[in-house]
């Protein structure tokens, strides 16, 4: 593994999986799990990860709103966050876009096209 760290936080354990067998095989970088909101927030706070990636539809806690306090956490806020979400239209690119969302994802997704778009973000070499 290198120091390139990734967190997902997704309630679906399938999802899981694939991200982190699919990121850390192909690329070689660390990736952090959390399935609800709250969870990913703290790890965040403790790991700082170079990127987030966020389910957008997640009980209790919704990514939007996970969203909104990682920007409103001083540890959290520079931290780049990508919405992974199986519905999207038009409207819902702008508003996420608008509350600082560094990209968005539609699922289904491989996870070598994953990886390009995170490390695009981040300005990695894959």
């Amino acid at each position: 593994m290198n120091d390139k760290h990734i967190l997902l936080i997704d309630d679906e354990e399938t999802i899981q999986e694939v991200v982190q067998v699919g990121i850390e095989i192909e690329c070689g970088w660390e990736v952090s799990l959390a399935s609800s909101g709250l969870e990913g927030i703290e790890l965040a706070k403790l790991r700082q990860p170079d990127a987030i990636l966020l389910d957008v539809m997640m009980p209790d806690m919704d990514g939007i709103s996970t969203l909104l306090k990682l920007k409103a956490n001083s540890h959290t806020q520079s931290i780049p966050v990508i919405f992974l979400t199986a519905k999207i239209q038009a409207v819902d690119k702008n508003q996420f876009q608008n509350i600082g969302v560094a990209d968005v994802i539609t699922k289904p997704f491989n996870s070598m096209t994953l990886a390009s778009r995170i490390a695009k973000i981040l300005e990695w070499e894959l």
